[in-house]
């Protein structure tokens, strides 16, 4: 299920949120490719930082190997932490899609948000199980792993919100936001998902699935944007 997430997240990235980058400045007094770049480091240096300083845990590790700022906190707040962390870039990019719809870019942007908004609600489901099952394995209540599962996703709006509000206030930083939601993900995708996704000793079938995530998110992108 992490395998699949993670090919989502990589076929986003590129499909949903570089390609428009680089395409939104053609014809711009620089180098086609200048915003994509700056925007992608940019986002990977934030998630980078972000992911030294909050706290949080991988699953089929124990609290000794918790990440971020040391804190006692229980084990359950730390998965969500963990998924959380997940969960910020694909909030923003889910918002900065949307954003894009009051650009001159409208008419071209909705389908292609929608496609995003779908891929990423699917990998979702994988996102919150990686939460709620190790805690019922681990002797929680069904009823308190599945809420904490979804207080995992409570960030994802937040993030939209404010990747909305951003780029429909500042329209020329459109082509920087894409691309900064991109570099976001694509470091968590390559720092959390992956390593944890073979840490279970599943190797193959994650791979398997994530190529199988990538094919379903190229697609929807494809047949929708």
């Amino acid at each position: 299920m992490l395998g699949f997430a993670a090919g989502v997240m990589i076929a986003a990235s590129f499909f949903s949120l570089l390609a428009p980058s680089i395409e939104m400045s053609r014809g711009k007094p620089f180098p086609m490719w200048l915003p994509a770049t700056i925007g992608f480091l940019i986002g990977s240096v934030f998630i980078f930082i972000l992911d030294k300083v909050i706290p949080h845990l991988h699953m089929y590790l124990t609290k000794e190997h918790a990440e971020g700022i040391k804190k006692d906190l229980p084990l359950s707040h730390l998965l969500v932490l963990a998924i959380t962390l997940h969960n910020i870039p694909e909030g923003l990019a889910v918002g900065v899609a949307f954003g894009a719809l009051v650009s001159e870019y409208s008419n071209i942007a909705f389908m292609g948000a929608v496609a995003l908004a779908i891929g990423i609600g699917i990998q979702n489901f994988p996102e919150g199980l990686a939460v709620s099952m190790p805690l019922r394995t681990g002797g929680m209540s069904r009823r308190k792993s599945f809420w904490f599962g979804q207080l995992s996703g409570l960030v994802e709006p937040i993030a939209g919100v404010i990747g909305a509000l951003t780029v429909s206030i500042f329209k020329p930083l459109l082509p920087y936001a894409l691309a900064f939601a991109a570099g976001a993900m694509i470091y968590v995708v390559a720092e959390e998902v992956i390593p944890e996704s073979h840490r279970g000793g599943n190797d193959d079938i994650s791979t398997l699935s994530l190529l199988f995530g990538f094919v379903v998110m190229m697609i929807l992108d494809v047949a929708f944007g």
